[in-house]
């Protein structure tokens, strides 16, 4: 409340404004508030208060005592205009706040600088190589693509536009396109020494390293790295690139290797061993693969590496062959628990973990009946059109019979008859039960001795493997989007996926430190039988049930927290023509972010 704009008040000794004449003429002397409130108790017990706000001037009379002078009673003032005339009283110029103080912007803040502060404790800008502006350059790609997943042109329109203070911060702002190109370029050179730090923290000598291969759909048809190959986007007729990430045993990405789209997984694995042992130096390290990454073949190469180890898993003909003429895979070692040790000549120098998963076995069962049943709903199509006469050369109908058995997979199934204008057809039944018999069973073989490892550790080693899964998904789905690859150059498209390791290796480290602000299980524990679906802890399973944390905060998915620490802004103000930046006041959820991050938020990105 102005001082100019307070009302009149009768009853406090004003007229027709705040300063009666006469009053301020009588008024020479110092004048204060003098609060004279008092409180009492009723009969009854009630407390009650006597508001009493008197303006004072304290002067000498003509004797000189010191007297003091009632001027007006203030005790129907708001306590704004009480606060306000007590600073006129000391001195104080009061002015309208909206003639002085401006916002001048508001720029989203709370993300990037959650994702800064991470990176800054994991050392990250020192990981990618001496100061340079493309360190800059890289080191704001990275973050972008932890918290914004978008193409380079967008983020550099981002950078400049204001919207962030990442690149003002970092001292990028302005850039051109073609300066984020030389920082990719220079980041790829760094690549090799990158990947030797991070193997210097997470990987140790004697320890573990696990490795998979995914694939990424290609827009356009000038990538030199682009070819057909298997899909594990599920994208049909579209050519694409391959890439192998390598992980410690946590999952945290270590290295990243890009190949022709199509390449198999094996001959990936070869790359993989000999980063891991020549430019790593490791030589005595246990290498965990899915059944087509450690093939035959590859674990005759690891054989003749002294120290080399693996953690694979045999194909279904190799099962079969176990399991066929009373073999050493029996069911019966299934009948007191889901898995069992055993050894075969076959396989010298190895442990064979066989174990049954009921849930998995009941999974396939009933995927195969649909297959059947679907196979055998088109294969009578074809019976009718022959028996119709609509259909006759059995060359045709053999042609019809072969895109059918292709469609679903499960041609080895049935046993077919195709003569003149006839057709007939049935269910193998006895290859169908073979098959069924070995429903939900797999085999792990590995050269870990049982002091290093029991049985129970070999299947969670073996099934760690969805941590890397994990990976692709935060590289390819979740997090970072790096599909579809748009660069043309083999280089370009390696930097940027070395961008979307870093980023995935930041989001590691983000997602477990957010972890006690989202659904994730904070307490996973391990399950007296490896082979059944991983169970979540009761924390877990009460944070769902209530979508809050124990102390009532809510939940959120982790790109949710993301869009939420972004509306914790920066805002530019102008006082009185006195610039400053502040930070707007965190929420519960945003302050306990920065908590767990063990950080106050910074006003600027240092």
């Amino acid at each position: 409340m102005k001082i100019s704009e307070m009302y009149s008040l009768n009853c406090c000794g004003f007229s027709t404004g705040l300063w009666d004449t006469d009053l301020v003429k009588r008024a020479s002397g110092s004048m204060h508030i003098d609060d004279t409130s008092r409180q009492y108790v009723k009969a009854g017990g009630e407390r009650r208060v006597t508001r009493c706000l008197l303006l004072r001037r304290s002067y000498r009379d003509e004797n000189g005592k010191p007297r003091n002078e009632t001027l007006a009673n203030l005790s129907a003032l708001p306590d704004n205009a009480i606060a306000a005339l007590r600073l006129a009283l000391k001195g104080a110029t009061l002015v309208d706040a909206e003639s002085v103080f401006d916002v001048e912007r508001s720029v989203p803040h709370g993300n990037v600088a959650a994702a800064h502060v991470m990176a800054q404790s994991l050392g990250l800008r020192s990981l990618l190589g001496p100061p340079c502006k493309d360190r800059d350059i890289a080191y704001a790609l990275i973050v972008s693509q932890a918290v914004r997943p978008k193409s380079k042109l967008s983020t550099v329109r981002w950078w400049n536009s204001g919207d962030t203070t990442l690149a003002s911060d970092l001292g990028i702002a302005g850039v051109a396109t073609d300066d984020v190109y030389d920082a990719m370029d220079w980041l790829l050179a760094q690549k090799g020494k990158i990947e030797k730090k991070l193997a210097r923290q997470h990987l140790r000598e004697g320890g573990i390293a696990m490795y998979d291969l995914s694939s990424s759909w290609v827009e356009g048809t000038c990538c030199e790295l682009a070819a057909f190959g298997h899909s594990r986007d599920g994208k049909r007729g579209r050519m694409q690139i391959e890439y192998g990430l390598l992980t410690d045993p946590e999952g945290r990405p270590i290295g990243i290797d890009l190949f022709k789209g199509n390449t198999a997984d094996a001959i990936a694995f070869t790359t993989a061993v000999d980063k891991v042992r020549k430019d790593f130096g490791l030589k005595e390290l246990v290498f965990v693969g899915d059944r087509g990454m450690i093939t035959k073949t590859r674990i005759a190469d690891l054989r003749k590496l002294e120290g080399a180890g693996w953690v694979t898993a045999l194909k279904a003909p190799d099962i079969a062959a176990l399991a066929a003429d009373g073999g050493p895979l029996q069911l019966s070692l299934f009948d007191t628990q889901n898995f069992a040790e055993i050894t075969h000549p076959d396989y010298p120098g190895e442990r064979l973990v066989c174990c049954r998963n009921p849930a998995l076995a009941e999974s396939r069962r009933l995927k195969r009946e649909a297959l059947l049943a679907a196979t055998e709903a088109d294969l009578e199509k074809i019976r009718a059109s022959v028996a119709a006469g609509r259909l006759k050369d059995p060359e045709k109908i053999g042609v019809r019979i072969g895109k059918v058995i292709g469609k679903h997979k499960v041609g080895k199934h049935f046993t077919w008859e195709i003569t003149n204008g006839r057709f007939s057809y049935q269910r193998d039944d006895e290859k169908i039960a073979i098959e069924a018999n070995l429903d939900g069973i797999y085999v792990i073989r590995t050269t870990m001795t049982a002091e290093a490892a029991d049985a129970h550790t070999v299947v969670g080693t073996y099934k760690n493997l969805k941590y890397v899964e994990r990976d692709f998904k935060t590289i390819k789905i979740d997090d970072l989007d790096v599909r579809p690859i748009r660069h043309y150059l083999a280089g370009r498209v390696e930097a940027q996926l070395l961008i979307c390791m870093l980023a995935a290796y930041l989001t590691w480290h983000l997602r477990k430190a957010f972890a006690p602000l989202t659904f994730t299980d904070e307490e996973i524990p391990r399950p007296a039988d490896p082979v059944i679906p991983a169970r979540r802890s009761p924390r877990a399973a009460a944070k769902d049930a209530v979508k809050e944390t124990p102390d009532r905060l809510p939940l959120y998915r982790y790109r949710d927290l993301l869009e939420h620490l972004a509306t914790l802004d920066r805002q530019a103000i102008n006082f009185a023509g006195q610039e400053t930046e502040k930070i707007t006041t965190p929420t519960p959820v945003q302050a306990r972010a920065f908590g767990l991050l063990g950080s106050p938020v910074p006003v600027r990105l240092t």
